[in-house]
């Protein structure tokens, strides 16, 4: 039978986990009568956190909004999953520009777990490897991040600073609709009032971010990430690609993802499976023409290039040279 001491611990540690939690949901988790409960909340109070009292027929008890508890109690679970998503984020790019937050964080949960966890822990990190090497990526200021977040969940617009990629600097004003992760860096998509068009940034290149009075109707249409897969596939490139390829949907996406090329699947009739290879159109922006070609071959579909003729003489020299290495001996 748990300890009383104990059973405040796991009073505490069902209230952490946030919302308001009536008497008898924490007398049965407790396996303890609601009035005992009550004299368990007393000695949080007694100790100094700050446990809240709700009224009504949903009342309950809750911790005040906002309290930084000293004591950071995390199961097992719990804490290998904290500890695996700042190592994952830290991977990924998906830091802001405090790169020393994430290793300061790590620090201060290893310090306040018991040992027999921290010991587990630290076997696990250091038996973890990983396919491939973590990526260099520029990463955003956390007051720029958190500015946007707010614009984006309040619908308020919000003017920036922006310096392009070929180091060209604005002031914009912008109506979020998202932000969106993609290959290890941050976008916001939104719409730009000025121009009414859908325009997609890179955080790492906003200076400042601030939010400006008013508020706006978000559009509806494809979600953010959509939004910014489009964006990538039909930017303002050198060449402009047309492809028409007899397959699937999913072979064809397997090698041109929507951040790469645009599909238009035609509606099969009414006897057609949707699964069935038919002929459809791909649209693609590139700076190079090069990569294309070993792509084209590995998808192993019949393929008509409509433009550009560049990329169809590419295309004849890699069948060219793959035919004579084939040839030797």
């Amino acid at each position: 039978m748990p300890r009383p001491t104990g059973r405040v611990l796991t009073l505490l540690e069902l209230l952490q986990s946030g919302g308001t939690r009536t008497v008898a949901e924490l007398a049965d988790r407790l396996g303890v009568q609601g009035r005992t409960v009550r004299r368990y909340v007393d000695q949080l109070i007694d100790l100094d956190v700050p446990v809240e009292s709700v009224r009504g027929r949903y009342g309950g008890y809750r911790l005040s909004p906002g309290y930084r508890l000293p004591p950071l109690m995390l199961s097992d679970d719990e804490a290998l999953a904290v500890l695996l998503g700042l190592v994952a984020g830290r991977r990924a790019g998906l830091t802001t520009t405090q790169h020393t937050a994430n290793e300061t964080a790590s620090a201060k949960i290893r310090r306040v777990l018991p040992k027999h966890i921290a010991r587990r822990l630290d076997a696990f990190l250091e038996s973890l490897a990983f396919t491939e090497q973590p990526g260099e990526f520029d990463t955003p200021g956390a007051g720029v991040l958190l500015t946007l977040a707010d614009a984006v969940r309040h619908h308020r617009p919000v003017s920036i600073r922006y310096t392009d990629r070929d180091g060209r600097r604005s002031e914009r004003t912008l109506h979020a609709y998202g932000i969106v992760t993609h290959s290890g860096r941050w976008y916001v998509t939104g719409t730009d009032p000025e121009i009414g068009e859908d325009r997609t940034f890179r955080l790492d290149r906003i200076a400042d971010a601030r939010t400006l009075p008013g508020s706006f109707e978000a559009p509806a249409g494809p979600d953010p990430a959509q939004r910014v897969l489009s964006g990538f596939a039909t930017a303002n490139y050198r060449h402009e690609v047309t492809l028409r390829i007899h397959g699937t949907v999913e072979q064809i996406r397997a090698h041109l993802p929507a951040s790469v090329a645009s599909l238009e699947e035609h509606e099969p009739a009414a006897c057609e499976d949707r699964t069935t290879e038919r002929w459809m159109r791909v649209e693609l922006r590139a700076e190079r023409l090069d990569w294309l070609p070993p792509v084209l071959a590995s998808l192993d579909r019949p393929f008509v290039i409509e433009r550009p003729d560049e990329l169809r003489d590419l295309v004849v020299e890699l069948a060219d040279r793959l035919a004579s290495y084939a040839r030797q001996a």
